[in-house]
């Protein structure tokens, strides 16, 4: 390489360094949304929460689309600042562990026509229901519950979802209806370690439907086991 060549390589101007890629900005996953939520639901369990600020973090965890959008929601509960601490592994709990795929996500898909969900079954942590011009049923008062929360999103196009769960369950709902409808009969569970089971979604055009069964308890806990003083219902 002659003097003038490496002259004019001399003067021209340096390429930026690559802005580096902030982990807040990162998209944020159903597995991380669901650390949030279980991080939350033991706040309320220790009344740090009132019921009202835990179904708005509740309801913002879900609709997060990155990680800094989760991070403000429990900056200021303990177990954050505990797993942000190492530390000692916690003691494991009767709930299956959480997923780190789509392991636990189930879909039920009806288009002029009808899927259906029912008797004993095991609950995943994430349900997809689609109707169009048909109808999804899900029934839970028989289902096996694997973790403390399951998610049902649902979508309805000119056709409806119906959800029936056990009365003794805590149902929120976070969906909505676009010249259709959401019947969702929320309830908390007075037990504080209840399944919590969420309906989302949109339903447009047509109608999601999700209410207690009466007389219907649940009678599997975490890994099968019997729930406390549950012997089952009719």
């Amino acid at each position: 390489m002659d003097e003038s060549s490496l002259q004019k390589r001399e003067q021209q101007p340096s390429q930026p360094a690559p802005r580096p890629f902030a982990e807040a900005d990162l998209k944020a996953s159903d597995a991380d949304r669901d650390r949030v939520a279980e991080i939350l639901r033991d706040a309320l369990a220790e009344g740090r929460l009132t019921h009202e600020e835990h179904s708005e973090r509740i309801d913002a965890a879900y609709s997060a689309r990155t990680v800094g959008e989760l991070e403000p929601l429990v900056r200021d509960l303990p177990a954050h600042r505990q797993q942000a601490a190492p530390g000692p592994a916690p003691a494991p709990r009767p709930w299956a562990a959480e997923p780190t795929s789509d392991e636990g996500v189930q879909s039920l898909v009806a288009v002029f026509g009808g899927a259906t969900r029912k008797g004993r079954w095991r609950v995943g942590r994430r349900t997809n229901a689609f109707a169009c011009f048909g109808g999804v049923e899900i029934d839970l008062t028989e289902a096996v519950f694997d973790r403390r929360e399951t998610v049902i999103h649902t979508l309805a196009v000119f056709g409806g979802t119906d959800i029936k769960v056990p009365e003794n369950v805590t149902l929120r709902c976070t969906g909505t209806g676009i010249f259709g409808g959401f019947d969702v009969e929320t309830h908390e569970s007075a037990d504080p370690d209840a399944p919590v089971v969420v309906v989302t979604g949109v339903a447009l055009f047509g109608g999601v439907s999700a209410k207690r069964k009466k007389g219907k308890r649940l009678k599997a806990w975490g890994r099968g086991e019997t729930a406390p003083g549950e012997t089952g219902g009719a």
